[in-house]
């Protein structure tokens, strides 16, 4: 990573809450520092899924959460799936995090997450899974 320094900047390593939290942490959190001392960026995969303690939002160099696809199918459930969501949103921008919506597969899910400005979004509403090869592909086609 030294040698091509550019390209770190476009690096993100993303690791399960489980990860995290399967430790005391500081294992954990000194593996993060360095890569953050490397200037990649740090992302918290599947947040809300594990027995996370919410002061290992504060602990870790994150800057990114991922929030799991479960709680985003919930929104259209009407059982306080919106509530949920809205929360975890909110404990992230007041820790100065950004927010991903994993699992966005409806157009309500996009427009709940486009209302409470949730910074990213991923799922089959946008395209489903592709190979590397795919992705070599939407860069060298034209746009239709």
């Amino acid at each position: 990573m030294v040698r091509y320094d550019p390209v770190k900047t476009l690096l993100f390593f993303e690791c399960a809450e489980r990860f995290i939290c399967r430790t005391d942490g500081e294992p954990s959190a000194e593996m993060l520092r360095r890569f953050k001392e490397l200037g990649v960026r740090i992302s918290i995969d599947d947040f809300g899924t594990g027995f996370s303690s919410l002061n290992y939002l504060r602990r870790m160099p994150i800057d990114t959460l991922k929030i799991d696809q479960s709680f985003i199918r919930d929104i259209s459930t009407g059982e306080d799936g919106e509530e949920l969501v809205t929360a975890i949103i909110q404990l992230a921008k007041n820790l100065r995090l950004k927010v991903i919506a994993e699992g966005v597969e409806t157009d309500t899910q996009w427009s709940f997450r486009k209302d409470k400005e949730c910074n990213e979004m991923q799922g089959f509403l946008f395209s489903k899974a592709v190979t590397s090869k795919e992705v070599e592909m939407l860069f060298v086609q034209p746009l239709k």
